[in-house]
Parts: C-alpha cells; sequence; structure tokens
C-alpha cells in the first residue's frame, strides 16, 4: 500500500521489524536456524513539498526531515532532537557534522558551502535564509517522506498485540517452527505481572554444540539468556549493566569454554548506556 499524503499508514513488522542486522545462528546437526525478531508497528507518511527547496528550511526538510521529524523533535534516542542545538553545538561544529556525519547519521558531502550555512542558519534561528544563486540546485521532489514514528499507546508501549519481539527456531528442512517465544521484557510490566511481552531486540543469537542458545538482544531488561536449544525451555539468565545489543561469541581457554557480549544500551531513552564486555563460564 502507498503512502498517502498528510494520514499515516501503519507499516507492520515496522521499519525495524522482523529480523534485524544481528543475523540468525544456524545448527548444522538439526538444521535448525534460531534467529530474534522484532514485532512492532511503525507509521509512516507523505508531505507534499512547498517550493521552499533552496531555503534552509527547505533543505533541512528535503535532507534532515525524515529523521529529525519536520518539527525538529527528532525520535530519541535513535535521532536526537535539534531543538535548541545551539546550545549544544556552536555554528562550526554543526557545519562539520552535516559535511562529515556523526555516529548513525551519515555526511552530506553533496552540500555546498552556501547551503550548509544556510541549513546552519535556520537550525540556529529558525530563519528560512535563502542561499545565494550561484550554489548549486538541489533536486525539488513533489512530495517527501516525513518520517519514522513507531505507533505507540498513550502510555509508549507498542500499540499492537504482544508479543513485541520473539526467539524463533525455524526447521530448515520443513519451513516450519521447532518453538516460537516471547523474548524480552518491561520491568516496570513484569512487576505488574504482565509479563511475556517480548521487546524490540537487536543483536542475534549464538547456538552451541552443548545445546545452548545464547542471546542478549533485549532493550529494555539488560538480561542475557541462555535456552535449550530444543525446546525454547530458559535455563538460566544474568543481569547485565546496559543491554546487550550485540550478537554475543564463544571461544575456548584450556578446556573451559566461556561466552563473551558487548554491553552498550542506547536503545531505552530512560537507561543510562555504557560500553562493557562481559565474559560467562559455561558449567564443567
Amino acid at each position: 500500500m502507498p503512502f498517502s499524503i498528510a494520514t499515516d499508514t501503519v507499516v507492520f513488522p515496522g521499519f525495524d521489524g522482523g529480523a534485524e542486522w544481528g543475523g540468525a545462528a544456524v545448527d548444522p546437526e538439526t538444521g535448525i536456524l534460531y534467529v530474534n525478531a522484532n514485532d512492532v508497528a511503525w507509521t509512516g507518511a507523505l508531505a507534499e513539498n512547498t517550493g521552499t527547496g533552496a531555503s534552509g528550511r527547505g533543505i533541512y526538510l528535503s535532507q534532515c526531515a525524515v529523521c529529525h521529524q519536520d518539527n525538529l523533535a527528532g525520535s530519541p534516542p535513535a535521532s536526537p532532537s535539534l531543538l535548541g542545538v545551539g546550545g549544544r553545538l556552536t555554528a562550526a561544529k554543526m557545519a562539520a557534522v552535516i559535511q562529515q556525519g556523526r555516529g548513525r547519521m551519515p555526511g552530506f558531502a553533496g552540500l555546498d558551502p552556501d547551503q550548509t550555512s544556510a541549513l546552519v542558519g535556520f537550525l540556529l534561528d529558525g530563519e528560512s535564509q535563502e542561499p545565494p544563486s550561484s550554489a548549486a540546485p538541489l533536486p525539488e521532489l513533489k512530495y517527501r517522506f516525513t518520517g519514522y514514528h513507531k505507533f505507540l499507546d498513550p502510555d509508549g508501549y507498542p500499540a499492537v498485540a504482544p508479543p513485541w519481539g520473539t526467539l524463533n527456531a525455524i526447521n530448515l528442512n520443513t519451513g516450519e517452527y521447532a518453538w516460537k517465544i516471547p523474548l524480552g521484557e518491561y520491568p516496570e510490566l513484569a512487576a505488574k505481572g504482565q509479563t511475556g511481552t517480548g521487546t524490540e531486540n537487536y543483536g542475534g543469537p549464538i547456538v552451541t554444540a552443548g545445546g545452548l542458545v545464547l542471546i542478549g538482544a533485549t532493550n529494555f531488561d539488560k538480561k542475557f539468556r541462555a535456552f535449550d536449544k530444543a525446546t525454547g525451555e530458559l535455563l538460566w539468565e544474568a543481569d547485565l549493566p546496559f543491554s546487550g545489543n550485540a550478537t554475543p561469541a564463544t571461544y575456548e581457554v584450556n578446556g573451559r569454554q566461556f561466552v563473551v557480549i558487548a554491553a552498550g544500551g542506547g536503545k531505552d531513552p530512560k537507561s543510562l548506556s555504557g560500553g562493557v564486555y562481559l565474559a560467562f563460564a559455561l558449567p564443567e
């Protein structure tokens, strides 16, 4: 279904939906593939361009609003708000970030200095000044995408029925699920008895010859878990200092098997982020 003008279209399982960049793990002995997935809806829409493409505001709408939104509010933490950005960055620093990029944001080297200056001016004071006529023209499309928005309920949780994240075991010989379970919890909901919701999760699983599926990934409960690869039964879990949005690795030292995961968080705007590696020894 194509997007509409001024009316949101619900996209399911969402722009960050289904299997993610963490990838899958495969057990060559059984032919079972293990993969985690997100089941959270997002929305999107189109807006008609208003002929301001050469101005600072027009450049912002065509190049930046898809992530930072028309109103500069962004979608934290992935796309930070640009409201009051002049209090955090100088004009020179803003221009450098626009040209070179930072973090997940790519650089916009295609903008010439005059266009960059017009964009910085708009971010600083909201004035929609025009770059000089000598500046290279930007292509002006009739419509633009208004940005990525999660489909949330009034309390900030996904506005679709749970589970909102799952861990799946798929038999590659038949294409059928061997098992499927919710992955992750919101601690505040679990404290009220609402468990098994699953959550958004980023970072894949590994499977071991000893019969374990090991995965962190969950955004909000900061857990690292081990499941029985045959049944999906939870066998063990540990708290991490930050969410383990990474795929773990396993290795051996002096005949002892270890598993290590990077825990950095950053996906939950209510929690701190950091950067640590944690290693666990498997039972002998």
